[in-house]
């Protein structure tokens, strides 16, 4: 027990050193914006997600305002961050907390993890920061220190694994500083227990180390069996019409890219001639092919081949309409686009 007693005080004292006391949601740190930046971060690292962190608090400064924001707007702001079921589960957040909560978000633990997009973790570690309450956190960076440190094997996504590891975060608990503690576990994963080449050396909790005694640093934390990620290709119609406005389309609410905007898509060049001809007026084949752009996403790899038509109409029975719309440039940064659908369409193109 006495291990487990000095975990705590040891992270504690090497965070009052070196952690991480200067990032943007810690001032000042009201629930709302430990909320977002735990969001932001369940996919994102700390670098990318300061300034997107700052545009999104600069424009929807509190929970009301996200509440209140047409959904065009939360995934503008997000738009380049990716995973943006996180956006969408945020902004139906804030909608419950109005209708629910009286424009805050619940203090209460369990009423936390029944809002959209807020799993155990999350709402430990909104708990733990935004108010100091006592609570363990388990995130990617907590695990992978915990595995390591107590030398646990078996990949931790599996629930006996993660049941265990719980147990082990929970034990560690100290009685006061949870706040300061919980950033500490997160900054020590995030700067010194990194998944390769781990800092150990630097590292204050190194002499009771299971991985590190016994160098197993390389396998622990236990990666998921792999298995390749399936290869899919999509054509993109890239159309601008005679005052250089572009056509976007919407996605549909569920799937890949849902409910954001982006260049007309089909899965194949005969599809693609499909719906160009049943909304275009133009030639298909006067289109010019732009080099592939190759993205990734969790589970499978996407190739996207542009194709661009300039001075092009829609046939006069489509028109303008909810999912599809003619924009000019400068409107585009008031949507929520895919990134690689954004970068194809900077100026430099």
């Amino acid at each position: 027990m006495n291990t487990i007693d000095t975990f705590a005080s040891r992270l504690l004292a090497w965070f009052d050193v070196s952690g991480r006391h200067d990032l943007p949601w810690q001032h000042p740190r009201t629930p709302y914006r430990v909320w977002l930046s735990e969001i932001m971060l369940q996919q994102t690292q700390v670098k990318t997600a300061g300034p997107y962190f700052e545009r999104f608090v600069q424009t929807l400064p509190d929970l009301p305002a996200l509440a209140a924001a047409p959904t065009d707007t939360v995934l503008a702001l997000w738009s380049g961050l990716g995973y943006y079921a996180r956006a969408r589960n945020l902004h139906a957040a804030a909608k419950r907390c109005v209708e629910r909560h009286g424009g805050e978000l619940p203090r209460d633990v369990e009423a936390l993890t029944a809002l959209p997009g807020i799993g155990r973790s999350t709402a430990a570690a909104i708990a733990t920061q935004a108010w100091g309450d006592r609570h363990a956190i388990l995130d990617g960076n907590v695990k992978r220190v915990l595995t390591r440190y107590h030398g646990v094997a078996g990949h931790p996504g599996l629930p006996a694994i993660e049941r265990q590891l719980w147990a082990l975060a929970e034990g560690h608990l100290p009685d006061d500083r949870l706040a300061d503690y919980t950033q500490a576990q997160m900054d020590l994963g995030a700067t010194l227990c990194t998944r390769s080449d781990p800092a150990c050396v630097l590292c204050p909790v190194q002499t009771d180390c299971r991985a590190r005694i016994e160098g197993r640093t390389d396998e622990l934390p236990t990666r998921k069996p792999g298995k390749a990620s399936p290869q899919k290709h999509a054509q993109v119609l890239w159309l601008e019409d005679t005052a250089g406005r572009l056509l976007l389309q919407q996605r549909p609410p569920t799937g890949i890219w849902s409910s954001l905007w982006t260049l007309p898509q089909a899965d194949d060049e005969a599809l693609a001639r499909e719906w160009f001809a049943t909304h275009i007026t133009g030639n298909f084949d006067s289109g010019d092919v732009l080099p592939p752009i190759a993205h990734a996403f969790s589970h499978f790899k996407l190739q996207l081949q542009p194709t661009r038509w300039q001075s092009v109409a829609l046939h006069s029975g489509v028109g303008d309409n909810a999912e599809l719309r003619w924009v000019t440039r400068d409107e585009l940064v008031a949507l929520g686009i895919p990134a690689p659908i954004r970068k194809l369409l900077q100026p430099s193109h």
